[in-house]
């Protein structure tokens, strides 16, 4: 009986003196893949316009991945702007807008911004528009 569990002990520490080597360097690849869209103008000067109308302003772009794109967001940069964008995935090749809406309620030079995250991208995309409220 002695013989066995000796033997058991013998063993036991023989398997725990084995040890496995592992790699634990991790790879990071940066994507090559160009944008999935281009854009017409990222920045719009609408130069003057009336104190209090809402003033539309588009920005255009172009799908020209092999995939369609999905618009997730277009956020303004203050409560003066609203947005409209696509809610359904732009095919490839197609061509669409993202609508800024901004109200003026104060006279001068403005500069403002609409923060668009589009799901294929990794950094969403800042559009501007500037001009002078009369």
């Amino acid at each position: 009986m002695k013989i066995i569990i000796i033997t058991c002990m013998a063993l036991s520490l023989s398997l725990m003196s084995f040890k496995t080597k592992t790699n634990s360097t991790v790879s990071i690849e940066l994507s090559t893949t160009p944008a999935s869209v281009k854009w017409t103008n990222k920045t719009i000067d609408v130069g003057e316009i009336p104190q209090g109308i809402p003033k539309p302003i588009e920005f255009e772009f172009k799908n020209t991945s092999k995939e369609p794109v999905v618009v997730v967001s277009a956020q303004g940069s203050c409560g003066c702007t609203s947005t409209d964008f696509p809610k359904t995935p732009v095919l490839p090749g197609a061509t669409t807008k993202i609508t800024a809406i901004f109200n003026a309620a104060n006279k001068g030079n403005f500069t403002k911004t609409v923060t668009v995250k589009i799901a294929s991208e990794e950094a969403p995309v800042v559009l501007t528009f500037k001009g002078v409220v009369i």
